[in-house]
């Protein structure tokens, strides 16, 4: 009896050195590509780096964060883009799902519609947007003007500059309309005609059979939404340095954030930081709260899913 009982801890042995070997890839993925450079992030933080010369200086980089006013600004900007501009580019692609695939007529040629602005490259689509709502030449105020109605300076005043970024994500959208689509499509029908059966209507269905079947695929569509708006970078970069018309050329400076620091989203402080102040410490200081906030965000929303699993 006593070999019969030794035998299983040696098979599960090689068992895990089997599954160490297999794991092996994504053990030295996650070492090379996360971990140490999340530590060597935590060591920079505690230094005054400037990209040769290293020294340590304790707490003085988290202290001067708590006095850093662009800190605050930034984080109320991409904390903005976080609560608007998610939800309205999550519900507006849903909602253009729904309609999509219950269009009998046209369903192609409108899916392609909706679609093909989220080909454009990034870039070219930030700048072709500015210039479409341009106030003195842009044909978006030209045609609010056959209506009487006078357009605001889009990205060049602070109340609407953030808005526009969010016009901006909501034209892009097609990629998360598809896969809302996708996962509309694979609701089982006999749960909406069982619905039907018991008197439920269209707001009824959407709610107790629709939701409940793409929640995984919602929440799949909010946590990144939400980590691609807490590193929201380019566009803003873009639409700010072309409604400003700084550019970087000799005897001109471009301070981020154009009109008035509305668009001074938290990534963009910390590159302004990092590699055109090189105090590449401080930089780290505001990578961490950076990544901090992501996880709390990221928690939060699988905690209410993992909540809205068991009430349902």
């Amino acid at each position: 009896m006593s070999a019969v009982h030794a035998a299983p801890p040696r098979w599960r042995r090689g068992e895990g050195l089997r599954a160490l070997v297999w794991l092996s890839p994504w053990i030295a993925g996650v070492s090379i590509f996360f971990v140490y450079p999340l530590l060597s992030t935590v060591y920079f933080s505690f230094h005054r780096y400037d990209m040769y010369a290293l020294e340590f200086i304790g707490l003085d980089n988290y202290r001067y964060l708590l006095k850093d006013a662009r800190v605050g600004t930034s984080a109320r900007n991409t904390l903005w883009l976080v609560l608007i501009m998610v939800p309205a580019t999550v519900l507006f692609s849903l909602a253009l799902a729904q309609l999509v695939i219950r269009l009998k007529a046209g369903v192609g040629l409108l899916r392609t519609i909706f679609y093909l602005p989220s080909l454009v490259p990034m870039t070219a689509g930030t700048i072709t947007f500015v210039f479409l709502l341009n106030p003195g030449t842009g044909p978006v105020n030209q045609v609010l003007a056959w209506f009487g109605v006078q357009g605001p300076d889009w990205f060049g005043d602070p109340a609407w500059s953030k808005p526009s970024l969010t016009m901006l994500s909501l034209w892009g959208c097609g990629q998360l309309m598809v896969i809302f689509m996708a996962a509309l499509l694979d609701v089982p029908q006999h749960l909406y005609e069982a619905a039907a059966i018991d008197g439920a209507g269209p707001w009824r269905q959407f709610r107790s059979v629709t939701l409940p079947m793409i929640a995984p695929v919602l929440m799949f569509a909010l946590v990144t939404n939400v980590i691609y708006a807490l590193q929201y970078f380019s566009q803003a970069m873009i639409a700010s340095r072309v409604a400003s018309g700084v550019t970087d050329s000799a005897g001109s400076s471009f301070s981020p954030g154009y009109p008035d620091e509305s668009l001074l989203t938290l990534p963009q402080w910390l590159f302004h930081v990092g590699f055109r102040d090189y105090t590449m410490g401080y930089a780290c200081v505001l990578a961490l709260l950076l990544f901090g906030t992501s996880m709390i965000f990221t928690l939060i929303l699988l905690r209410q899913f993992r909540r809205a699993e068991e009430v349902s």
